[in-house]
């Protein structure tokens, strides 16, 4: 099994992948405040058809030259007519505001605010809850599932892939999180060939879901285990098991 894996991480760990994908967006940018901002904003929208959350975002995008200005000018920027599935233009401006306190207000950054190793994902949510004046809206609550309402934080979990692993394709500019302690993004692609493959037991695609396959992956590379993401999500999209 870890041969067949390793094999097809190299195949879709390459750069072709980014053109198709999210992460193209950070790839515009060099600036390391840029990169993560966009990274971030980009992985919330990550979900339902590609093709359309990727042209919601280069709309987004196109409206400044710089990510962490789009977010210091936020206001002078018209978003009423912004719109993708469940979440509002409402919803949008929340997040960037909420963004503006972070880097503007406090001094701090999203390096900063996923650095606590120790319920990591839960402490980033309760930090846009607790800064939001919407926090009921369903737009915003979509975008910071949690994962003790069994949320699979595949979307949070794919922005850490992308910061913390280095190679052709992830970004690898937060030193201060090791590739060990990441959790695999589990959606529906990747859950159903860990399936196919006996990686994943259980049947829900859940936060318990995401760790246990994370454990099971590290008997491949303890080290880099979510490196097996590239793998089975490329795979599941691109191709069916062949049992």
């Amino acid at each position: 099994m870890k041969t067949k894996l390793d094999e097809l991480v190299k195949k879709y760990e390459t750069k072709d992948f980014i053109k198709d994908d999210p992460i193209q967006f950070p790839h515009r940018y060099k600036n390391k405040e840029d990169i993560e901002i966009v990274g971030f904003i980009s992985s919330l929208f990550a979900f339902g058809k590609r093709e359309q959350f990727i042209s919601k975002l280069k709309k987004l995008f196109s409206l400044s030259s710089s990510p962490y200005e789009l977010i210091c000018d936020y206001k002078k920027f018209n978003l009423d007519d912004f719109l993708y599935r469940f979440i509002k233009s409402t919803d949008l401006i929340e997040l960037l505001r909420i963004l503006n306190k972070l880097y503007i207000t406090d001094k701090s950054s999203l390096e900063e605010l996923f650095f606590d190793k120790k319920d990591r994902l839960k402490k980033v949510t309760e930090y846009f809850y607790k800064n939001s004046s919407c926090p009921n809206s369903t737009g915003f609550c979509f975008m910071f599932a949690k994962p003790e309402k069994h949320s699979a934080m595949k979307r949070l979990n794919m922005f850490l892939r992308w910061m913390v692993r280095d190679g052709c394709v992830d970004f690898g500019i937060w030193k201060n999180i090791k590739k060990s302690e990441l959790i695999i993004p589990l959606d529906t692609h990747v859950a159903r060939i860990s399936r196919e493959f006996g990686l994943l037991k259980r049947k829900q695609n859940d936060y318990t879901s995401a760790l246990d396959l994370t454990e099971k992956l590290k008997e491949f590379d303890e080290l880099d285990p979510v490196k097996y993401d590239f793998a089975l999500f490329g795979l599941g999209v691109n191709e069916k098991v062949n049992n």
